[in-house]
Order: structure tokens, then sequence, then C-alpha cells
């Protein structure tokens, strides 16, 4: 198990209503948003398809990578010296895809396709499923992003890889909220991380109602998160490496892992 000298990490969520299929408004709005985070951040998380909210129009509002969204991300990143991620949709190769951009200060990127896409309301009909994990390093961190649905998937979020940061953004509606709160609680524990989940709130174009509860967890299941669950927020939260350190010598879960390899 690694344990390696890192900064405490400073990372700021923004839970919010969505413009329903406008692109430049949700651009605007964010931009406001994080124009008026009150304090040094060195990571800025949105919701799932914060340009859109969870629409299956891909043909109407895909964008190619480097298209808007991607200068706007990498032009806030720059301007606020820190990393934002969020996921949008994205056209590629005759294909659309839920993709999570984690662009950093230097204006460099990477991204994760959203493995997990939900059938029940045929986003596997319209989007193609990503295969791979990707794990980030940042100032020393190690995070791992996924994608609202992957939430249910415990094995395809299993800590096979020490990261430090299991990472969820969402568009999960009310009526499951439950599953939600549950489910991120307990991939904090199971992982021993730190486990951010970002959602938004409102109503989308097709009646569909959210509650947000976005949250952070603590290696402990602990929620370390203060605002309100249910209203527009941001929130500017430390994480500390000392507590991922001292609780993963002292209780060594990890250590008795299953040894597995995902196909």
């Amino acid at each position: 198990m690694r344990f390696n000298m890192k900064e405490n990490l400073k990372i700021t969520i923004i839970q919010s209503s969505l413009v329903w299929e406008n692109p430049e408004a949700n651009r605007q709005l964010f931009s406001k948003k994080i124009a008026a985070i009150s304090e040094e951040t060195k990571l800025i998380i949105l919701p799932e398809m914060f340009t859109t909210g969870f629409t299956m129009n891909a043909s109407e509002l895909a964008e190619e990578e480097k298209g808007e969204t991607l200068k706007w991300l990498q032009n806030e990143a720059k301007n606020n010296n820190c990393a934002i991620t969020g996921s949008v949709i994205i056209s590629e190769n005759n294909n659309y895809y839920n993709r999570l951009f984690f662009v950093f200060p230097e204006e460099n990127y990477k991204t994760y396709d959203k493995r997990h896409t939900f059938t029940l309301v045929g986003e596997d009909k319209t989007f193609k499923a990503g295969n791979e994990q990707v794990i980030i390093e940042y100032l020393g961190w190690k995070i791992y992003p996924l994608i609202c649905y992957d939430l249910r998937f415990p094995v395809w979020a299993r800590n096979t890889q020490n990261y430090d940061i299991l990472l969820y953004v969402a568009n999960w509606p009310e009526r499951r909220i439950a599953a939600w709160d549950a489910l991120l609680k307990a991939r904090a524990i199971e992982n021993m991380t730190y486990c951010i989940g970002v959602n938004r709130i409102g109503e989308d174009g097709n009646g569909h109602k959210y509650s947000g509860h976005s949250a952070v967890y603590n290696v402990l299941g602990e929620q370390i998160s203060i605002l309100n669950f249910e209203e527009e927020f941001t929130e500017t939260i430390t994480l500390q490496e000392k507590h991922i350190e001292t609780n993963r010598k002292h209780l060594q879960f990890l250590n008795d892992r299953d040894d597995f390899k995902l196909e």
C-alpha cells in the first residue's frame, strides 16, 4: 500500500439547477458560480451533462471533443488556477459519448467515458459505453472519476489501484435519492477512500425532479460536507491526506480485498 507525502486538497462542489438543453446558458451560469467562489480551491466539480441536463437529444446537442465547452473549461481552469471537471455530450467517430473532462490548470486534460449507460431511459441506445478505467494524478492525489449510474456497480469502483478519491458526477433523480445517499457512503467505506458525489437539483425538460444531496464522505463513511442537501449551493472542503494514511495504516482493510481483474 502506498503512502506518500502530499498536501491537503481543497475541492469545491457546485450543486445547481440546469437550463434544459442550452449549453451557452449553462456555461454562463457556471461561470458566475465559479467567479463567486470566495476561497482558494484546487478542484471544482460540476454535475453530469452540466451543459444540457440529462437528455438523449445527442444528435442536436453533441459537441466535438475540442468544442466550445472544452474551451470554456480550459479558460476557467487557467483563470482560476485550479482543475475543473464535469461531463458533456460528445460526438466522436459517428458515436455519442457521455464524457467526463478533467481539465488541469495548464489547460491539458484527461477524459473518461461513462461505463454504465442508463438502460432504464435508453441511454444505451443513444450513447456508446466506455470500457476504460481512468486514474488521474493531480497534486500527488490519485482520483478515480465516474458518472452517475456507475455508482450502482461496486466492482467497477473497487479500489484495486490505491486511489485516494472516488468522484461521481450525476443527474440522479429525486425518486431514487435514498440509493444515492446509501451507495456514496458505501463506496467510501468499502474502498477506504474519500467519496465525492455532485448531483443537480431542479426539474428537467422531461419532468424529472432532482433533489441534489451532493456530498463528500471520508474513508470511514462520515459525511464531511455540511451545506443543505436540497438547495443550490457551492461548498469548498479540505481533504486531509493524513486522514487517509492514518486510517489505512490502522485498519488495513484494503489488504484483505479480493484479487481480480476486470475483463
